[in-house]
Protein backbone atom coordinates (compact mmCIF):
# COMPACT_ATOMS: atom_id res chain seq x y z
CA UNK A 1 0.00 0.00 0.00
CA UNK A 2 1.01 3.48 -1.32
CA UNK A 3 0.78 6.06 1.29
CA UNK A 4 -0.22 8.83 -0.53
CA UNK A 5 -2.34 7.02 -2.80
CA UNK A 6 -3.90 5.80 0.26
CA UNK A 7 -4.50 9.30 1.84
CA UNK A 8 -5.89 10.66 -0.82
CA UNK A 9 -8.28 7.98 -1.38
CA UNK A 10 -9.15 8.10 2.14
CA UNK A 11 -9.74 12.21 1.49
CA UNK A 12 -12.03 11.47 -1.75
CA UNK A 13 -14.17 9.33 0.05
CA UNK A 14 -14.76 11.65 2.66
CA UNK A 15 -15.63 14.62 0.37
CA UNK A 16 -17.96 12.29 -1.50
CA UNK A 17 -19.78 11.13 1.69
CA UNK A 18 -19.38 14.77 3.25
CA UNK A 19 -21.28 16.18 -0.42
CA UNK A 20 -23.80 13.48 -0.29
CA UNK A 21 -24.35 14.25 3.66
CA UNK A 22 -24.88 17.55 3.09
CA UNK A 23 -27.48 17.30 -0.26
CA UNK A 24 -29.36 14.52 1.98
CA UNK A 25 -29.74 16.44 5.37
CA UNK A 26 -28.69 20.05 4.38
CA UNK A 27 -27.64 20.62 7.98
CA UNK A 28 -23.62 21.37 8.12
CA UNK A 29 -23.79 19.89 11.71
CA UNK A 30 -24.81 16.52 11.05
CA UNK A 31 -22.55 16.67 7.81
CA UNK A 32 -19.77 17.71 9.93
CA UNK A 33 -19.87 14.94 12.63
CA UNK A 34 -21.35 11.73 10.26
CA UNK A 35 -18.06 12.57 8.39
CA UNK A 36 -15.77 12.80 11.43
CA UNK A 37 -17.78 9.27 12.72
CA UNK A 38 -16.86 7.85 9.10
CA UNK A 39 -13.65 9.32 8.98
CA UNK A 40 -12.67 7.17 12.33
CA UNK A 41 -14.65 4.07 10.92
CA UNK A 42 -12.48 4.12 8.18
CA UNK A 43 -9.21 4.55 10.26
CA UNK A 44 -10.21 1.75 12.29
CA UNK A 45 -10.73 -0.56 9.07
CA UNK A 46 -7.60 0.31 7.45
CA UNK A 47 -6.06 -0.65 10.66
CA UNK A 48 -7.57 -4.12 11.41
CA UNK A 49 -6.65 -4.75 7.70
CA UNK A 50 -3.30 -3.98 8.32
CA UNK A 51 -3.07 -5.97 11.02
CA UNK A 52 -4.30 -8.50 9.48
CA UNK A 53 -1.77 -8.29 6.59
CA UNK A 54 0.91 -8.21 9.28
CA UNK A 55 -0.33 -11.71 11.09
CA UNK A 56 -0.58 -13.51 7.65
CA UNK A 57 3.05 -12.33 6.69
CA UNK A 58 4.20 -13.95 9.81
CA UNK A 59 2.26 -16.78 9.82
CA UNK A 60 3.79 -17.14 6.10
CA UNK A 61 6.94 -16.56 7.13
CA UNK A 62 7.36 -19.47 10.70
CA UNK A 63 5.52 -21.78 8.11
CA UNK A 64 8.61 -21.02 5.58
CA UNK A 65 11.16 -21.38 8.55
CA UNK A 66 9.84 -24.46 9.25
CA UNK A 67 10.07 -26.42 6.20
CA UNK A 68 13.05 -25.08 5.69
CA UNK A 69 13.92 -26.62 9.28
CA UNK A 70 12.42 -29.92 8.31
CA UNK A 71 14.32 -29.87 5.22
CA UNK A 72 17.75 -29.27 5.93
CA UNK A 73 18.48 -32.28 8.45
CA UNK A 74 17.61 -34.14 5.11
CA UNK A 75 20.26 -31.91 2.95
CA UNK A 76 22.69 -32.26 5.49
CA UNK A 77 22.57 -35.66 5.60
CA UNK A 78 22.88 -36.04 1.66
CA UNK A 79 25.42 -34.11 1.59
CA UNK A 80 27.75 -35.90 4.38
CA UNK A 81 27.19 -39.47 2.16
CA UNK A 82 28.47 -37.14 -0.84
CA UNK A 83 31.65 -36.23 1.02
CA UNK A 84 31.72 -39.56 2.26
CA UNK A 85 31.74 -41.63 -0.93
CA UNK A 86 33.96 -38.69 -2.43
CA UNK A 87 36.73 -38.75 -0.51
CA UNK A 88 39.74 -41.72 -0.71
CA UNK A 89 40.07 -44.35 1.80
CA UNK A 90 42.88 -43.40 4.93
CA UNK A 91 44.54 -47.27 4.98
CA UNK A 92 48.23 -47.83 3.05
CA UNK A 93 48.25 -50.83 0.60
CA UNK A 94 52.70 -51.83 1.72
Amino acid sequence: MFAPRVFVSIISVLVVFAAVTFFLTGSAWTTIWQTLACAVLIQIGYFIGVMILVAKTNKDRLQAAQLQKAAAPAAEEKDAKAIRVQTPPRHFNT
